[in-house]
């Protein structure tokens, strides 16, 4: 659940999998089950273990920050070469303020580093990216980077990566209700879908999956409205170890769910975001 450094570093070119996934190998058992016409439109992701990786190696706790990038390397491929159309990482919580200083500072650093030195990559593999979360408490530097990446962007149609920094669920909520009532006035004239357009995901189809590396069993903050009727799956694997197999077994197995929606029969989802 902490920022990855290298968010942007090592994109490709997702064309197929042909070529990606090796025969013979756990991989290929897994995708050969995945049916393409079920896939999850919007999968997040709370990136969780990080400290704990490195602690486990000894190690101080940016070299688990390091480690991660490779993870996000390649959840971000197989999501893509997948058909996954949104991608959210949560990056950076409003609670990770509470770290030590160095850790945090460190973060942003190597976030801006990499933001500055990757956007034409981003741009090359038709890949969006868009943040969501307080802007306002972003160090200045990496929100001028952040902004300059998405307006580059902004138009490509692949997949939407979405990050999420200095974010918190409730926090979004209550900025979401304040600029609605500002602006509509008359309370008896909210619902739920206008509330939707206020928040910082507006124009995004809510999650269908939701994956939690690390074991732990909770949402921490992340995408409380959304994830009202997310699917959830929880693995042990703490996100420096988090592999494109372990994607696959989520979507796997989020395809042997049926989704009701408080009602009785399954329901098959239709859903459009700004592609």
């Amino acid at each position: 659940m902490t920022i990855q450094p290298a968010l942007l570093i090592m994109f490709f070119m997702f064309d197929t999998l042909e070529g990606y996934i090796k025969p013979g190998t756990v991989e290929a058992e897994l995708v050969g089950q995945i049916d393409f016409s079920r896939l999850p439109v919007h999968v997040a992701i709370i990136m969780d273990g990080n400290g704990r990786w490195a602690r486990q190696r000894s190690l101080p706790r940016t070299e688990g920050h390091k480690a991660g990038s490779e993870s996000v390397k390649e959840a971000v491929e197989a999501a893509a070469r997948l058909g996954i159309k949104y991608l959210t990482l949560y990056a950076f919580s409003k609670e990770n303020w509470k770290r030590p200083e160095d850790e945090v500072n460190t973060l942003w650093s190597l976030l801006r580093k990499y933001l500055a030195e990757e956007s034409r990559v981003l741009e090359e593999n038709d890949l969006r990216l868009k943040v969501i979360g307080d802007r306002s408490g972003i160090p200045y530097l990496v929100r001028r980077e952040l902004a300059r990446v998405e307006r580059q962007t902004r138009n490509n149609r692949r997949m939407t990566v979405v990050l999420a920094l200095n974010y918190g669920g409730r926090q979004e909520i209550i900025r979401a209700i304040r600029k609605m009532v500002r602006r509509k006035g008359r309370l008896d004239e909210i619902d739920e879908n206008l509330l939707a357009r206020y928040l910082d995901t507006a124009g995004i189809p809510e999650p269908d999956l939701l994956i939690r590396t690390s074991g732990e069993m909770r949402l921490s903050n992340f995408l409380l409205w959304q994830c009202a009727y997310t699917e959830l799956w929880v693995t042990p694997v703490l996100w420096p170890d988090f592999r494109r197999k372990d994607l696959f077994q989520a979507v796997l197995d989020y395809q042997k769910r049926q989704r009701r929606f408080g009602g009785v029969e399954p329901v098959q989802v239709q859903k459009k975001g700004r592609d």
